[in-house]
């Protein structure tokens, strides 16, 4: 028989994230997303409780945990504020994950156990201006010098998680390194330390959402990095990639179902108290439709990571699973937060009230890690629709 149950270890970790998110974040988040400031304090709380290191083997400064560990814990922080949910997020899945999955010995040990405490940040750089959901687009170029002892990085990167931070240690970079025999780009990865010359991070974006979270554009010009700083074979970056932005799906796909939560949680709080033409809005069967229909989208986009990080687990096939949690949670964030702000009216317009916040948050979920209409043809093409 199905169990979707927590067991024990899982649920004590989910309540551990929960009451953390509720007693350390919820109280102050507001003040750093309206000032648009990193809120450093709240990521070093993190870092000591293990959050950045969920899915890594302890041996590198991990905490032995597994992938669905981590998306538990990003449910319960995107139930308060997205901004930090996707701190870690992008931070584990796209800063540490490629390294713990393609490093070499040397590269993890150097790099994990800083990452896995929160003492440094890791991030991806494969969004380039020209090319989003095109990442085979990709224009910025690594020759190795005429020594063979290093790598030349041109170009730039754009919409960067984590990559402009005081704490950020090192962004995977994806460069074109040479041309595949069938004529096409051979794109590999390639480890760049922050503060290595040539490496510029630009001013940070003024963005519509995740305000209280880093993103910026990188420039390359001439940047030298050691040729042991590949990541994996070369060649093989873009598919690595590939793979890292599976897991990462199911990981956004967490994300937005505590999104999704989060409004239905303030909407019920909100309706017990609001009273409008003589009785406490909740009463009015408009207003408990509109909550309803909040649950269902909620509980249906739960089971669709739940399912996808269990395939993930067993070793088996998840891509198409992935893709659905994807689309599914990313559309339930996204209606949901939009009636979460009907049901507030004009308070739920406002930048003080955490609706406001999740109405502004919910539309990069449809963007970012694949767009919808990636999600779309993914599954399209799983079920053999070529």
């Amino acid at each position: 028989m199905i169990d979707f149950r927590l067991d024990d270890e899982y649920e004590a970790l989910r309540k551990t994230v929960h009451d953390f998110a509720q007693s350390e974040v919820k109280p102050v988040i507001g003040d750093f997303y309206i000032r648009e400031e990193f809120p450093y304090e709240i990521v070093a709380k993190m870092g000591e409780m293990g959050l950045f290191g969920l899915p890594v083997a302890e041996e590198y400064g991990g905490m032995g945990g597994d992938y669905f560990a981590l998306c538990l814990a990003l449910e319960e922080l995107a139930r308060v504020d997205s901004s930090v949910a996707v701190t870690v997020e992008a931070g584990v899945s796209l800063g540490a994950m490629p390294i713990y999955r393609f490093g070499t010995e040397e590269q993890k040990r150097r790099w994990l156990p800083s990452l896995c405490t929160g003492e440094a940040l890791g991030a991806f750089g494969l969004t380039e201006p020209g090319g989003g959901s095109d990442a085979g687009a990709t224009k910025t170029r690594a020759t190795v010098d005429g020594d063979g002892a290093e790598w030349v990085i041109n170009g730039s990167k754009s919409f960067i998680t984590n990559s402009g931070t005081d704490i950020t240690g090192v962004v995977t970079v994806t460069a074109v390194t040479g041309t595949k025999p069938d004529g096409g780009k051979e794109i590999s990865a390639i480890l760049v330390p922050a503060g290595t010359p040539g490496f510029t991070v630009a001013p940070k974006y003024s963005k519509v959402g995740w305000n209280a979270s880093d993103t910026h554009e990188l420039a390359f010009d001439d940047c030298r990095v050691p040729v042991e700083n590949l990541l994996g074979e070369r060649g093989r970056g873009y598919a690595q990639f590939l793979r890292i932005l599976d897991e990462g799906r199911v990981a956004i796909a967490a994300l937005s179902v505590g999104l999704a939560q989060g409004c239905v949680d303030e909407c019920l709080q909100y309706v017990g108290e609001r009273e409008a033409f003589g009785n406490k809005i909740g009463a009015y069967q408009a207003i408990q439709f509109k909550i309803a229909d909040m649950e269902a989208r909620v509980h249906s986009a739960r089971l669709a990571y739940y399912q996808a990080a269990a395939k993930m687990l067993r070793g088996e096939p998840f891509k198409k699973e992935a893709a659905i949690a994807k689309l599914a949670s990313s559309n339930a964030a996204m209606d949901n937060a939009r009636d979460a702000t009907q049901i507030f009216g004009g308070y739920g317009f406002m930048n003080e009230f955490p609706v406001g916040r999740f109405y502004r948050d919910a539309k990069i979920l449809e963007v970012g890690e694949g767009t919808s209409e990636v999600q779309r043809m993914l599954i399209a093409r799983e079920l053999g629709l070529k």
